[in-house]
């Protein structure tokens, strides 16, 4: 029999925040955390100059420690901190008899550090390369750092699926403690802020250009969208087997239900409508759940012209009503491989609330997308015992998650 799986604790930093309380108050504000970027006037032809900074002090955290620990890795901690307090496992001997792991991802390492091998392999210098120019750089920066820092001796699963890096996490955790093998799982996703990444998304034409006008960007599901922006930060959660939570006294504030997962087998950006429904109706079977049990859908929400459409056609083809619906990403940007676990634990922290943030920078929907519930105003009382969470990455991947009130 599988096991079930709880979440005992959570943390994130974001522009938005790193506790609930102050993210739901920004929220309800109904503003967005973008700003222009003057510094990056600086990049001939790139023409997005919009992001959404974190505003963060780390706390001072022993050198030895974080030597090998770019920003990404850092951000990873802090919010790490954050859920291991709040689920109160600090320096608990549960995190490192091997029934704990760690499961975390990103789009990639941190991107300062690679600097060092373009002056080796370009400026024929080794100068500013060191000890931990690569384990900086290490697509698995986030997971192993974690897992040194704490001294964890349980599995290491690393999840670099870019824009689903946070929520694979989230999902091969809970299938790690379902099935018996851990009792504990440190999960989550992590990128700190380039303008690499901008740039990326500039030269698809997908990234936003109201350098003028930052709050008014990114606009999903209105009809004068013009792309994305970049954000940055942070989301870890406590996954844990829920007779082990219970034994020990847990606070549990959600359940996790169901996670979906597959690929489009199409192309390596273009969304695929078809499978990204796959993925939403993977997940309500794992959960054994109907449509109508789901009372809230946290989408992925980018502010691009074909994603917002691919993605509330997939939802409307699946659940065939209008569920209510709304997005992070016109708040904080797209925090890229953090944003599953942000969203995921907003989500959850919303349903227990019972109230759902709105769509701001909507002013008309654009008539292309599915006829859904977009949220508007000062948001929305919705009285729910599951949500589901989504979210799509190059590379045609796809996830769904859904959450039980606890």
């Amino acid at each position: 029999m599988k096991k079930r799986v709880v979440i005992t604790g959570g943390g994130v930093v974001s522009a938005l925040g790193s506790d609930w309380q102050t993210i739901l108050t920004k929220l309800k504000e109904r503003k967005n955390c973008v700003r222009r970027m003057d510094e990056w006037d600086k990049y001939q032809r790139m023409n997005t100059r919009l992001a959404a900074p974190v505003d963060f002090v780390f706390p001072d955290y022993p050198r030895k420690k974080i030597r090998g620990m770019g920003r990404v890795a850092l951000l990873a901690l802090a919010a790490t901190e954050n859920a291991l307090s709040m689920a109160s496992l600090i320096d608990s001997p549960e995190l490192t008899q091997g029934r704990c792991g760690v499961a975390y991802g990103s789009s990639m390492g941190s991107i300062d550090s690679i600097l060092g091998f373009y002056s080796m392999l370009i400026l024929n210098n080794v100068k500013d390369m060191s000890a931990t120019t690569y384990i900086k750089s290490m697509p698995q920066t986030c997971a192993a750092n974690i897992e040194v820092f704490y001294g964890l001796t349980g599995r290491l699963i690393t999840t670099n699926t870019a824009c689903t890096s946070g929520s694979m996490s989230l999902g091969y955790a809970y299938e790690t403690i379902q099935n018996g093998l851990q009792d504990l799982m440190i999960a989550g996703g992590a990128d700190e802020l380039s303008a690499a990444d901008a740039a990326v998304f500039d030269t698809l034409f997908a990234a936003s250009v109201k350098n003028d006008t930052p709050g008014l960007s990114p606009a999903a599901y209105d009809i004068n969208r013009d792309g994305l922006v970049i954000g940055e930060g942070a989301g870890t959660l406590i996954l844990e087997e829920y007779e082990h939570a219970r034994s020990r006294g847990a606070r549990i504030y959600a359940e996790v239900m169901g996670f979906g997962t597959n690929t489009d087998g199409t192309h390596i950006t273009h969304p695929n409508r078809a499978t990204m429904g796959g993925a939403m109706t993977l997940a309500l079977k794992d959960a054994g759940l109907c449509v109508g049990d789901i009372g809230y859908v946290n989408t992925h929400g980018t502010g691009t012209g074909a994603g917002d459409i691919a993605e509330t056609w997939a939802t409307f083809d699946v659940f065939r009503r209008p569920v209510p619906v709304s997005t992070l990403k016109n708040y904080l940007g797209h925090t890229l491989g953090a944003c599953g676990a942000i969203e995921a634990w907003i989500s959850i922290n919303m349903m227990n609330e019972g109230w759902f943030l709105p769509n701001i920078n909507v002013t008309e929907i654009d008539p292309q997308c599915a006829p859904l519930d977009y949220i508007v105003g000062e948001g929305r009382e919705i009285a729910t015992g599951y949500v589901m969470s989504n979210n799509f990455a190059f590379g045609g991947i796809n996830t769904s998650l859904i959450f039980k009130r606890a």
